[in-house]
């Protein structure tokens, strides 16, 4: 009878080339991420009244300055090996080793959604709530980025689940080997970038459910996201194991989940506010309702005479 295995191995590989053409699968892993992102996006958008090509004319602006965003907070967040002793700013530069900070993304990417739902004439609340899910469907898929890096791990543990790490040598992308030409392995630790992608998930389903059982304003359910997804980052964050710096005896991620929580918080809590505001007849946001949805149809009358959507107007 077979062994089981009674751990999660790790690849030894991170790289391949085709021809002098690097493949790494840290980079495949993001961008097979925004894929789904983008198609499941799209559908989602549709059902709201959106057009097709929306979502990716968006994301043009969105993914890029995503992109920037995260790579800016890990750099600040974690300046040590860039900046501190014996750093090597160039470095930075260096996405392809891995090192993206999700709140950097989340940040500069709303300003790209925020650019392209201008230029594009999207309703930006209406994308947000689009986009919630599958952002958490990416992000889950991203994670696995970091399992073919052998990085982002917890502590030790002698789990079933626990995940073997080898040295790695990110110059070539691959595991380092001893003398023999065996792999070096540094111990079995808990698989902390699977519990997020599946913290991820999970996190996605409550979102359909949420958006499906209750009624919720238009935009709410991006706060939620900010809510769901703090909550297991904190408690996630704590087991990781990784060089972190710390402010008052927390990881600078745990803080920044706190203030995003918060955030959410406060966002959900304004937009209920408002939605409750505008259901009560007299008051101005019931004004500005009326005055919505009167635009709103008028625009749909119009449809066909107006240039096709998704795409800029000439001024």
């Amino acid at each position: 009878m077979p062994a089981i295995a009674t751990v999660i191995p790790s690849p030894d590989q991170g790289v391949w080339y085709l021809g002098p053409v690097p493949l790494r699968a840290y980079a495949l892993c993001i961008l097979l991420g925004i894929v789904v992102a983008v198609w499941w996006t799209q559908k989602r958008l549709e059902a709201r009244g959106g057009q097709p090509g929306q979502v990716l004319d968006v994301a043009m602006w969105a993914v890029p300055l995503g992109i920037i965003g995260g790579r800016l907070y890990h750099v600040i967040s974690s300046y040590q090996p860039y900046f501190g002793p014996g750093g090597n700013p160039l470095d930075a530069f260096k996405i392809w080793e891995g090192g993206l900070g999700i709140w950097g993304a989340v940040a500069l990417g709303a300003v790209g959604v925020w650019i392209g739902c201008r230029r594009y004439g999207v309703d930006f609340r209406a994308f947000a709530d689009s986009v919630a899910p599958p952002l958490l469907i990416a992000q889950a898929i991203g994670r696995f980025g970091n399992w073919f890096n052998n990085e982002l791990y917890g502590g030790p543990t002698d789990a079933p689940w626990g995940l073997q790490i080898y040295a790695w040598n990110h110059a070539l992308g691959q595991a380092a080997r001893d003398a023999s030409g065996n792999l070096i392995v540094l111990g079995t630790f808990h698989p902390t970038f699977l519990y997020e992608a599946i913290w991820c998930v999970l996190a996605a389903v409550v979102l359909l459910v949420i958006e499906r059982k209750t009624r919720q304003p238009k935009g709410a359910l991006m706060a939620w996201y900010l809510m769901l997804y703090t909550l297991g980052r904190g408690v996630i964050e704590n087991v990781r194991s990784d060089d972190a710096n710390h402010v008052l005896g927390l990881r600078l991620n745990v803080w920044t989940s706190i203030a995003v929580y918060a955030l959410g918080a406060v966002i959900l809590w304004r937009l209920h506010r408002e939605d409750r505001a505008a259901a009560t007849p007299g008051s101005p946001e019931a004004a500005i309702r009326s005055t919505t949805d009167t635009t709103d149809t008028t625009d749909a009358t119009d449809a066909t005479d107006a240039p096709p959507a998704g795409r800029p107007t000439s001024s």
